[in-house]
């Protein structure tokens, strides 16, 4: 049975409410959402720029100059404006810097193709336009580029620290850059071939003058939580051996409901009993095996601390995994969940190791590492906001500086 023209079903493809728009007016919307975006990050471009004060939802404060950082708190919605942010992100994630440049970029040249997609113009046309442009641009900027020396480690030198001198410019720390850059530099050069990122920690010290910032070629983190005899323990060594545990060293309840039923005292006095030499065989295991530094990702607890404080052994328990991970990275070793086998070829090794003020934090730091080329940045400085614009203003420039030492050619 065939229906008439106006009884034929309706057919839908796309769910209830959903808004569709297309052609030449949705360009321009487009185009005008992206001027919106850029016009919110103009004013932090170059030496000059000024930086943006961002409240979120929940009240926190961030004061900021990096272009990525400010789309991504700006949470915008708008599907094409979005495509910006995603540039931003893929700017910072790829090449550390110039986050604001290429948003700014790519908003103005939509916004000289405006007046082609109100005249007619097909968008295919300018995008094959555009592409032979950007062919034209490479070629220029290759053209325009300096070829680095690596040859002359003194000239090769002075490059990195001009790069990272440039990327600090625009940033919070502008004022001192010399400090930063020539930092940052030494900092990257510590690095293997590979030039990991993640080898280079940065931890943030309240309190003190941004001068005060210093780099340790070695690991370092904040002293943990730790129990009374901790203080007996000593805080500096040479030459140490080191044992890296995911071991619990305290007497534990138990984790289910467990119950246990005892007819008379002796049998209770033997659980205790067997509880505590379970307990003391884990430490005589680790004394034994010549460790002179006990870290553990688990608790260590009173009695152990005490033990090892009698045997001149330092202990630090519930260190972050980030941490540990650095540790072994840096001085050898393996993370060991049980003390059957503690020999040299699990145990970590490292020149020196101390544990000293820095501010109002006690830090525990290991120089000397053996086994791989690791750093630590220590930034000083007085409010939260500030220290926490100074640690992305270094990210910006340890990525150009990892950039121009990959690469043999600078603009």
């Amino acid at each position: 049975m065939a229906f008439p023209s106006m009884m034929r079903p309706q057919i839908i493809l796309l769910k209830e409410g959903t808004d569709t728009s297309q052609g030449k007016p949705q360009l321009l919307s487009n185009i005008g959402s992206c001027q919106v975006v850029a016009d919110a990050v103009r004013t932090t471009l170059g030496p000059r720029g000024m930086d943006k004060l961002i409240v979120d939802g929940q009240g926190k404060a961030t004061i900021s100059n990096d272009g990525a950082t400010i789309l991504k708190l700006l949470e915008v919605v708008h599907p094409a404006a979005k495509s910006l942010v995603d540039i931003a992100q893929s700017q910072d994630a790829e090449v550390g810097d110039g986050t604001t440049t290429v948003t700014l970029f790519a908003a103005e040249i939509l916004k000289q193709v405006k007046q082609y997609v109100e005249e007619g113009v097909h968008p295919q046309i300018i995008c094959q336009a555009l592409r032979i442009a950007g062919t034209l641009a490479i070629d220029k900027v290759n053209e325009l580029s300096v070829q680095i020396k690596k040859e002359d480690p003194v000239e090769f030198r002075h490059m990195l620290i001009q790069c990272a001198s440039t990327a600090l410019s625009s940033k919070l720390v502008a004022g001192h850059k010399e400090q930063f850059s020539h930092m940052v530099v030494d900092a990257v050069m510590m690095l293997d071939e590979l030039l990991p990122l993640n080898m280079i920690g940065i931890k943030k010290v309240q309190g003190g003058a941004l001068e005060d910032s210093q780099l340790i070629a070695g690991v370092a983190f904040k002293k943990c939580f730790s129990y009374a005899g901790f203080e007996m323990q000593p805080k500096k060594y040479e030459n140490v051996v080191i044992a890296i545990l995911n071991v619990e060293l305290e007497l534990k309840s138990e984790k289910e409901n467990a119950e246990i039923r005892v007819d008379n005292v002796i049998e209770y006095q033997n659980i205790v009993d067997a509880e505590w030499e379970i307990l003391y065989d884990k430490l005589d295991a680790i004394c034994k095996s010549g460790a002179q530094v006990v870290l553990s990702k688990l608790p260590i607890g009173d009695v152990a601390t005490q033990y090892f404080a009698d045997r001149d052994m330092f202990c630090a328990g519930r260190v972050t995994e980030e941490d540990i991970k650095r540790t072994i990275k840096a001085c050898g070793g393996s993370l060991q969940t049980s003390l059957q086998n503690l020999n040299d070829n699990v145990l970590g090794k490292c020149k020196f190791f101390e544990e000293y003020q820095i501010g109002g934090e006690r830090y525990n730091v290991f120089t000397g590492c053996t086994a791989a080329k690791t750093c630590t940045l220590i930034l000083r400085g007085g409010a939260e906001q500030f220290i926490e614009e100074t640690e992305r203003s270094l990210h910006d420039a340890i990525m150009i500086v990892r950039r121009a030492l990959k690469n043999d050619k600078v603009v």
